[in-house]
């Protein structure tokens, strides 16, 4: 049976990681996402990783086909024998012509592009609403709460918010995340890949949906 290949999407705060996650885990798939795998390659320092490394020194964004070999390389792996659920790659159409010509090597391609759909304003209170202890945990003033404002219920530090989840930076992060993956989006929905979740249902009616797509796809 050939492997199965999974491209979730959606924008910062859509809890893509989160469904990404299940979904692999569901299926017996590894969840290979992109950012895990850079901090896995400068980490340990592969020649990859170092190569990335240059780029990042001068400021410069790593090129495609440095992302591309990586993601190959975690490919070849035994774990990812049956497949993968991507997070995070490919972010444009040309990443995604380049991921087609990679899982034709493994006589594979694409099954379906689940795409977790949530508005910007809901997004922005998702994102903007979350508060961190210097321990690690994280909280939300709305849907997780500490029992004390701005204090951390375990050893009541007072609670910080990353420069990333302040309200004008998050708009900035949907913003660029719009511009950049729209194509990608139109890409895969005139492919038939696409799957259009909606991302404001709880969390496991999210996943059923994105199950009932792969099923369908």
């Amino acid at each position: 049976m050939a492997p199965m290949y999974i491209v979730m999407l959606g924008p910062p705060g859509a809890g893509k990681g989160t469904q990404a996650k299940k979904l692999a885990e569901a299926l017996n798939l590894v969840h290979v996402s992109t950012g895990d795998l850079f901090r896995e390659n400068l980490k340990n320092e592969t020649p990859l990783g170092q190569l990335a490394q240059q780029y990042m020194n001068k400021g410069e964004l790593v090129p495609d086909d440095v992302t591309v070999a990586m993601v190959e390389e975690r490919f070849a792996r035994p774990d990812c024998e049956k497949g993968a659920v991507l997070d995070g790659f490919p972010r444009t159409p040309a990443q995604a012509e380049a991921l087609e010509s990679l899982l034709a090597k493994f006589d594979s391609d694409v099954k379906v592009v689940p795409f977790i759909k949530v508005p910007d304003d809901i997004l922005v209170e998702r994102l903007s609403g979350r508060w961190m202890s210097n321990s690690g945990r994280v909280y939300h003033e709305k849907y997780n709460p500490p029992l004390v404002k701005w204090i951390d219920d375990i050893d009541g530090s007072q609670l910080y918010q990353r420069d990333d989840d302040r309200p004008d930076t998050v708009r900035h992060r949907i913003e660029v995340y719009n511009e950049q993956t729209a194509p990608l989006i139109n890409y895969y929905r005139d492919k038939g890949l696409l799957a259009e979740i909606d991302g404001t249902q709880p969390i496991e009616d999210v996943f059923q949906a994105i199950m009932e797509s792969v099923k369908e796809g």
